[in-house]
């Protein structure tokens, strides 16, 4: 009995520190580096040019630096002590905002790439939603199945 109890606890402790050191490797990199990474991967798939890189790289920091402070915003939020679910209106303002922020970067990189490059671009951004979506589906239906046994 005792060893099955011991066995019992080993398990949870490295099960915890798996999870714990895959949430830590994402966070280490700052924006620059999450940028750069991101402009490395367009360059070798849309073939840019130096001054391209250069404005792209811009576009991604800015991007990249804005999208941590929202998650700093609402991890504020979660863990403040009024931790509550936004109304409807909250939500509305938050996804125009959003969809804004979107479209003024599509623009932006239509400013920066040329027709063929931003032909491809989109087509990039538009496979890598459809994986984004197919991903979180399977979650969403893992995470349903294990609540019905």
């Amino acid at each position: 009995m005792k060893k099955v109890m011991i066995l019992a606890i080993v398990l949870i402790g490295i099960t915890a520190m798996a999870q714990e050191k895959g949430k830590s490797q994402r966070s280490e990199m700052t924006p620059e580096q999450h940028a750069t990474l991101q402009t490395k991967r367009m360059t070798l798939a849309l073939d840019l040019s130096t001054v391209q890189q250069e404005q792209v790289q811009g576009l991604h920091e800015a991007q990249a630096k804005m999208r941590i402070a929202k998650m700093e915003e609402r991890k504020a939020r979660k863990n403040s002590d009024d931790a509550k679910k936004p109304t409807s209106e909250e939500r509305y303002a938050m996804q125009n905002k959003r969809l804004d922020q979107q479209i003024a970067h599509k623009a932006e990189m239509k400013k920066v790439l040329s027709a063929e490059q931003y032909a491809r671009w989109e087509k990039m951004a538009k496979h890598k939603g459809k994986r984004a979506k197919g991903r979180k589906g399977k979650k969403r239906a893992g995470k349903k199945h294990r609540n019905k046994q």
